[in-house]
């Protein structure tokens, strides 16, 4: 698979770039509504994924071979539908040929998510009860 083709297979749901917080005794990984300060949080696409790095040094290339490193990708993730030899949602545009339609079928993070930026370091008034 050339990288354009891997790159493609990201729905824009948004919610690997939302912020989780782990727990110190458990290790479990628990999920905010808090999103990356360069999630475009209506497209649930980065605004500014070429040059992210810059801004957030700790975001995560997803690789192949990171893929099954990374225990916090979403079930609903591409990336890992295809990893565990899982079809694509009905709505993915890969299938149906419509960016909206994650939104649409609510999987994404348009409409209950807040950046960053409005947030700061509070992050533990933000934990949600909704599986990713």
């Amino acid at each position: 698979m050339s990288r354009a083709e891997w790159e493609s297979l990201c729905d824009g749901c948004g919610k690997c770039c939302l912020h989780k917080l782990e727990d110190e005794e458990t290790g479990e990984l628990m999920a905010t509504n808090v999103a990356c300060k360069l999630l475009d949080r209506r497209s649930g696409q980065c605004s500014n994924y070429k040059h992210r790095h810059a801004f957030v040094p700790e975001c995560v290339r997803l690789t192949p071979r990171k893929l099954r490193e990374i225990d916090w990708l979403p079930s609903t993730c591409a990336y890992r539908l295809i990893d565990e030899g899982k079809p694509l949602a009905d709505w993915h545009y890969l299938v149906c040929g419509d960016r909206e339609a994650v939104h649409t079928a609510k999987v994404s993070v348009r409409g209950w998510t807040v950046s960053e930026s409005d947030v700061g370091d509070d992050l533990e008034y933000h934990l949600i009860d909704r599986e990713l």
